[in-house]
């Protein structure tokens, strides 16, 4: 059974920053590249970030490049993004899966909110 536990969200100020985690189970991980996902309220959900099955390939939204990094640890079938310099319009819900194009997987995890706000 596929699982995507994220966390690391929170609350935090304008110019500061998170990291993410998001730990996968259910698949194997290693073969898999993975994505970050957000969904702010009214809007779609919208790919942030990837990194390829090897870790050598990374690519980011341009709404985040730039201050954003996302990393793996296959030994612990884990994704991480980085997230600094945050900004208001970065608070949404982050998602985790698998894939590169698109999902790999219909299940999604709860997500990890992240609110920016002074």
């Amino acid at each position: 059974q596929v699982q995507f536990v994220e966390s690391g969200g929170g609350l935090v100020q304008p110019g500061g920053s998170l990291r993410l985690s998001c730990a996968a189970s259910g698949f194997t991980f290693s073969r898999y590249a993975m994505s970050w996902y957000r969904q702010s309220p009214g809007k779609e959900r919208e790919l942030v970030a990837r990194i390829a099955s090897d870790g050598n390939r990374t690519n980011y939204a341009d709404s985040v490049k730039g201050r954003s990094t996302i990393s793996r640890h296959d030994a612990e079938n884990t994704v991480y993004l980085q997230m600094n310099s945050l900004k208001p319009e970065d608070t949404a819900v982050y998602y985790c899966n698998a894939g590169w194009t698109r999902a790999s997987f219909g299940y999604w995890g709860q997500g990890t909110q992240v609110t920016v706000s002074s």
